[in-house]
């Protein structure tokens, strides 16, 4: 795995960290910071005074999984565990312990459930030095450990109802008049049954609003239907030509 630049946030989030024995014993798919950011040894067991062949350094993945590293601490070992973090207790390679006087704890959360997670770990020789946008949890043997945190992403699956084609419709609207069909009484006690006729819309052609506004006298079998303003009208004259009659002799 090559090393990221400080000024870089790599594409994937760190999925495990881990600590090992022995550089030429690092898992696959896992980075080993062998360096600090001046290339100095970043041996974390290394010591002064009587020059241990013991070492211990640290290292992580971004092999996609399940979950994501969602925060780094670095604590005492007479200090309580924090809550819902894990602490690493044995090297990956030859399951030793990992640390002496300080203890490494990483909290882990599933890539769902989580808004941010640490994307690079780096260590510097020096407290002082700052690295930019990286937060420092430590000091072990003189060096600091950081890490860096960015946003998960996560895929968003939108939903694209199609669209009617409505290329015909228009015409179709202009030449008919959509009327509903009555809602069944049974409906409302739950006995209703759909039928093949529900919801089929029924249309009147156009040319039947054209006709006008009296009723037209039809002949049907030689009868002859007439209007009320019709009948209306020859009974009046019925009535009037009776008032005109001469008087009887």
């Amino acid at each position: 795995m090559p090393r990221v630049s400080v000024n870089d946030l790599p594409t994937e989030p760190i999925t495990a960290v881990g600590v090992v024995s022995s550089l030429n014993k690092a898992l696959d798919d896992y980075y080993v910071v062998a360096q600090t950011t001046d290339g100095s040894d970043a041996d974390l067991w290394k010591d002064g005074l009587f020059k241990s062949k013991v070492t211990r350094y640290l290292c992580f993945t971004r092999k996609p999984g399940s979950d994501v590293v969602v925060d780094v601490k670095l604590t005492d070992m007479k200090e309580a565990l924090p809550e819902g973090f894990t602490h690493i207790q044995e090297t990956l390679d030859s399951k030793e312990p990992a640390m002496r006087k300080r203890r490494l704890c990483v909290k882990i959360s599933p890539c769902e459930a989580a808004e941010t997670a640490v994307y690079d770990i780096q260590i510097t020789a020096k407290s002082k030095h700052h690295l930019v946008h990286y937060t420092c949890i430590g000091e072990i043997n003189n060096m600091g450990i950081w890490y860096r945190v960015g946003d998960v992403p996560h895929l968003q699956i939108s939903q694209e109802t199609p669209s009617a084609d409505n290329s015909d419709s228009s015409s179709d609207i202009a030449s008919k008049t959509i009327i509903s069909r009555p809602v069944n009484e049974h409906q409302s006690s739950g006995s209703y049954t759909m039928t093949a006729m529900d919801d089929v819309p029924f249309g009147i052609n156009q040319k039947f609003y054209d006709t006008t506004k009296e009723m037209q006298r039809v002949n049907l079998m030689g009868i002859t239907i007439k209007s009320l303003a019709q009948i209306e009208e020859e009974v009046s004259r019925g009535c009037n030509a009776r008032l005109q009659l001469p008087p009887l002799a």
